[in-house]
């Protein structure tokens, strides 16, 4: 049975959904923020965790009364009121794409309330050699999305991930059009902007471990799991799928990720 509740967070309120039993088990979600994106893999999970997924601060069913950018600590910081709100104690977490780079943050910070955290293909460009080329494509779509050309941003935003692409078609209709409008404007330059804090990574206590689709080689989002890796000392892990495999093959995906946290156990 999956249990709803409302999370207080500064500026806010967040929409907090928890089902299973087991160990505590966070799902920060990427994207355009919906806890509902990580449904069908929550489904794979349940029966071994206590599955916890959460709507980011302004997206679908949460709120925020804030104007302008939303840094990525405050992401965490409403993913560390998350797991106060649904936990007795450190949880286990896994972020994909911006998730990952919250998951990051949150703990560099609070590395006491993370036992281990999976990293799925954090895009964190400033790890990268050829990280200026990214920022500027990331810029270009911040602009073009303010200009109000929001399908042509979201179109070059998709085609640069691996097995995201948008079909092409003439009268395409742009769903959850408000997140994503949020996600240009307010997010994208704060999570490319975002470099992990290395030295406390170096230092936490958590188990983290960088991961990338087998099928996102050679795609920008698959490089910086690669580079953190070597940064931090630690194994970089191949999993199944590509960018989106949480979502397109949550089987095979949970299975991987069930291996990764019962290593940890």
């Amino acid at each position: 049975m999956i249990s709803e509740s409302r999370c207080p967070v500064q500026d806010g309120e967040l929409l907090v959904r928890r089902g299973g039993e087991g160990p505590a088990l966070l799902l920060i979600p990427g994207g355009t923020g919906a806890g509902d994106s990580y449904r069908a893999l929550a489904k794979q999970l349940y029966a071994d965790y206590t599955v916890i997924t959460y709507d980011r601060r302004g997206h679908f069913g949460s709120t925020d009364t804030t104007t302008g950018p939303v840094p990525v600590s405050v992401q965490a910081d409403d993913a560390l009121a998350v797991l106060d709100h649904a936990t007795d104690g450190p949880a286990l977490v896994f972020g994909t794409s911006a998730g990952a780079l919250i998951g990051l943050d949150l703990v560099a910070r609070h590395p006491d309330r993370v036992t281990a955290l999976v990293a799925h293909e954090p895009p964190a460009v400033h790890l990268m050699p050829d990280a200026s080329g990214w920022l500027e494509a990331a810029a270009e779509q911040v602009r073009l999305a303010r200009s109000g050309e929001l399908l042509t941003a979201v179109t070059r935003f998709a085609d640069a991930i691996a097995g995201a692409a948008l079909p092409d078609l003439p009268n395409l209709r742009l769903p959850h059009e408000a997140d994503w409008i949020r996600l240009f404007d307010r997010e994208l330059t704060e999570f490319f902007d975002y470099l992990p804090d290395l030295r406390a990574l170096r230092r936490a206590s958590t188990e983290i471990y960088p991961v990338a689709g087998e099928g996102s080689r050679g795609h920008y989002h698959y490089q910086p799991a690669k580079i953190l890796a070597l940064e931090l000392g630690l194994p970089f892990t191949e999993m199944p799928g590509a960018h989106l495999a949480p979502q397109r093959n949550p089987a095979k995906f949970a299975a991987a990720l069930k291996d990764l946290l019962n290593a940890e156990a």
